[in-house]
């Protein structure tokens, strides 16, 4: 028979569950306090005769004390548990944390696939499998739920805060969030599974992945170099989606803890500050078993549910696989409805108004697929000996019945061209040109690490893999972009090709940086380690951080600016289309025109200014501008030297100059220490650059641009 937790540890914890003494049990049993006492210690087990007079004073059977998998239901009732106010008099108006992110189910699936991933266990090979399920619960179903996770005892809480709604942000969306429950009849249940997963492991208050999760904020305990998470905000977007703050978790472990791996059970409620019957609450409460080690045994710690239980709160596993379930109690999606037509009469804003429903569940399911195919869609591809890393589905219900079935999450479908290129790039099938439709083309672009502590110098350079090919016909992705990603294969980074030729046909482009260009490629982990220091919380970008700055130095993004530049010019020159050796058409064109000659113009013998002829700018993702500019070259024998010159734009006074990042020559000229030299007998030179973010007087989005060429030393 397979037994888990040591005799003594368990009898210990259950004499405190039940409000038992060593000798109360003791005497129940006939025996004395220094028997008792040897088994608490482990010193000696009790014979199997014992153990049924064991079973009998604790109120379980038998079979319960020999396995010890599982707590008796003995002692203190499941209650929810509400921190007490600040001594000092302090409050909090919710969550900090959770403002990081918008009440958005595509950000949820960001995060919350991305922590999976993190926590997918290895060393079996298997991809980690997320499962999302959208569940309306109305009527009796709706009614069984409140009672399973005590409504009645949290309905004075969500009053109190309804109440006083108008003093905080978070208090409304509460208030929102009942008043829907009510009014309507119905609450979202949204549910994220992941399995082959690490599970929430650990102590209840230690160190440890269950404390990371249910008892601490800005707490990542993320220790892997290619690991998405670094800030410990993330898990803050559960809470984030439920309107009323409340989420509810089971977790199957992957490590025993306290002798057993399943049906590990917690609800963690996140409130603004409140005050119900006279008494004053800080804000977070937990949902749990009252802990008899705490003073008055008022703090509730995780229990082991049994099955009963997880069903009865939508909690119920597929198996016994290692990982977790959260329940996102009262989801609502408000930037749903960012993406809806606005209304363009006057008449029509009525209409528009009733049409925005935060909670429309099948909205809120293609949304989901939306966005996992969007960021996780190489997570998710595999070839030659790479394995995908990932696998996805979103279902829907309402009470139980089908509303919409079960969606895998097919890369191919989401990303063709995409993922046409990574599986080439994993099979050895890439090219070094396009040449054919289907073709992939490969290309090394080098990341110069720096050196770490500030000190000046290139600690190695990282050959990154681009992969390009053309974008198939029936889309699949924004054309023309570059998705950036490293070793967890989650897209950090989408960013256009700027300066494209006209006619350029459209394509899609994948960077692999780090882990994701292979664990063989030179430094790979260092790679890893400076890009994710680069990623701010919500890790769409790569760039200037506070991380970054403090264990590199304040410039160490401009290797990552250079590393754009060069995967931008790789780019450009897999897709230019080669010059056509075929002139007939244009002779035949000639022949049909009229053409009036002109007189030649005297070519001048004195010197001859350029001119700037036309301008392109864009903000980049680190808030510098990027600047493509033409120029206008006279004819003359000799070509004076120019120097581009960017300055903000004032109302009065001197236009305060920005120094460049960045500045390279594109056509008909070179750069030499900042200045422009002219290649002789062109007429028209392109150059561009990006301005030095640290020289910004102001945000980049509050100002305007000047662009002058000067010659001389551009004084």
């Amino acid at each position: 028979m397979e037994t888990g937790e040591e005799f003594g540890p368990w009898l210990a914890r259950q004499l405190k569950l039940a409000g038992k003494s060593q000798a109360d049990l003791a005497k129940e049993l006939n025996l004395t306090r220094a028997a008792v006492s040897a088994w608490i210690s482990k010193r000696s087990v009790p014979r199997p005769t014992v153990m049924e007079d064991i079973a009998r004073a604790l109120g379980t059977d038998v079979g319960t004390v020999h396995t010890r998998t599982t707590d008796t239901q003995a002692g203190l009732p499941i209650s929810w548990y509400h921190r007490p106010g600040y001594p000092d008099g302090g409050r909090d108006g919710g969550n900090a944390a959770a403002f990081a992110f918008d009440a958005d189910v595509q950000v949820l699936a960001r995060e919350t696939c991305q922590n999976s991933l993190d926590e997918r266990l290895a060393d079996n090979g298997r991809p980690v499998r997320v499962r999302y399920t959208i569940h309306e619960l109305t009527g009796e179903s709706l009614d069984a739920f409140r009672k399973a996770i005590l409504w009645d005892d949290l309905l004075p809480h969500y009053s109190s805060v309804s109440e006083n709604s108008g003093h905080q942000k978070v208090g409304r969306v509460v208030d929102a969030g009942v008043r829907d429950m009510y009014e309507k009849g119905r609450l979202v249940l949204l549910r994220v599974d992941d399995y082959n997963a690490s599970g929430l492991t650990g102590d209840d208050y230690d160190d440890g992945r269950f404390a990371a999760v249910v008892r601490r904020q800005l707490d990542s305990l993320k220790t892997g170099r290619s690991a998405g998470g670094s800030y410990g905000l993330g898990k803050a977007t559960l809470w984030a989606t439920s309107a009323l703050g409340l989420v509810l978790i089971n977790s199957t472990l992957s490590a025993p803890h306290e002798g057993r791996t399943e049906r590990r059970v917690i609800g963690r409620m996140e409130l603004p500050w409140r005050q119900v019957d006279g008494k004053g609450y800080a804000g977070p409460a937990w949902l749990g078993r009252p802990d008899p080690d705490s003073p008055g045994a008022e703090i509730a710690r995780s229990w082991w549910a049994d099955e009963e239980m997880v069903e009865s709160l939508h909690l119920t596993r597929d198996g016994d696989e290692p990982g977790t379930s959260f329940l996102i109690v009262g989801a609502h999606d408000v930037a749903s409805l960012d993406d809806r037509a606005p209304a363009r009469e006057p008449e029509d804003l009525d209409r528009a108004d009733d049409a925005g429903d935060t909670r429309d569940i099948e909205r809120m399911h293609q949304r989901l697929v939306d966005a996992l195919g969007r960021d996780f869609w190489a997570a998710m591809t595999g070839g030659g000996a790479r394995l995908p890393l990932l696998e996805t589905s979103v279902r829907t219900l309402r009470n139980g019945n089908v509303v919409v079935p079960e969606q895998q999450v097919d890369p191919v479908v989401e990303q063709p061209s995409r993922t046409r290129a990574l599986r080439a790039h994993y099979e050895g099938s890439t090219v070094d040109r396009l040449t054919e439709v289907g073709q992939v083309a490969a290309r090394k672009v080098p990341l110069r690490l720096p050196l770490s502590g500030g000190v000046r110098g290139t600690l190695g350079i990282h050959q990154a893999i681009l992969l390009v090919t053309a974008q198939t016909e029936d889309g699949g992705g924004d054309k023309n972009e570059v998705h950036s990603l490293r070793g967890n294969r989650m897209t950090v980074k989408k960013s256009g090709v700027p300066g494209l030729p006209l006619g350029t046909n459209p394509f899609q482009a994948v960077l692999l940086v780090g882990e994701a260009a292979g664990e063989s490629a030179p430094f790979a982990d260092e790679a890893e380690e400076f890009l994710r220091a680069a990623e701010p919380p919500e890790h769409d970008r790569w760039g200037q951080t506070e991380e970054l700055t403090l264990r590199w130095s304040p410039s160490a993004y401009r290797r990552i600016a250079l590393l754009t530049t060069e995967t931008n010019n790789a780019v450009k020159e897999l897709v230019a289309r080669p010059k056509s050796a075929n002139r007939e058409g244009g002779e035949s064109l000639r022949k049909a025109l009229t053409v009036n000659k002109r007189t030649k113009a005297k070519r001048p013998s004195g010197p001859v200014v350029p001119e700037l002829d036309a301008l392109q700018a864009t903000i980049g993702d680190e808030g510098e501008w990027q600047v493509t500019a033409e120029v206008k070259i006279p004819r003359g024998d000799e070509i004076v030297t120019m120097v581009p010159v960017a300055q903000l734009d004032v109302r009065s006074g001197g236009r305060p100059r920005l120094a460049w990042a960045e500045l390279e020559a594109v056509d008909g000229c070179e750069v030499e220490d900042g200045a422009l030299r002219f290649t002789p007998g062109a007429r028209r030179a392109m150059f561009r650059g990006a301005t030095d973010v640290t020289s910004h007087p102001v945000r980049t989005t509050l100002s305007r641009l000047v662009v002058e060429l000067r010659s001389g030393k551009g004084e």
